[in-house]
């Protein structure tokens, strides 16, 4: 019984952790929007970066502890770590201004994370 209560916290921080890897590459979309708009979009979408980043770890990290300990299906750690793999590549990308790729990789993305999410 603990064993099942212990698999069901781990996936509920798998599901968390998806949640904030969505919400936080939907928010860099609207900070890439302001990045067009104002003076601060920059900045925000900066910030952002990093933040959706520790996401992506954050995420891997919860796969793993769903997995490992958990007993669970490798799964969800594959997922994880691809995606680690995109938004690196799209931080990259991002940061040498390749904006005909950068933007594309965003919307790839947050298709597959909201995908991620509903799987869950």
């Amino acid at each position: 019984m603990a064993t099942r209560a212990t698999a069901q916290h781990r996936f509920s921080f798998l599901r968390m952790a998806i949640g904030l890897q969505t919400l936080t590459i939907f928010l860099q979309a609207v900070s890439a929007g302001l990045l067009l708009s104002s003076a601060y979009g920059e900045t925000l979408h900066s910030a952002g970066a990093r933040v959706m980043y520790g996401a992506s770890m954050l995420y891997v990290l919860a796969a793993v502890l769903a997995w490992k300990p958990g007993g669970g299906s490798p799964r969800p750690l594959w997922y994880a770590s691809g995606f680690l793999a995109l938004a690196s590549v799209q931080v990259a990308v991002g940061i040498a201004h390749v904006p005909s790729v950068h933007l594309p990789l965003g919307v790839l993305m947050f298709g597959l994370s909201v995908l991620a999410l509903a799987r869950r």
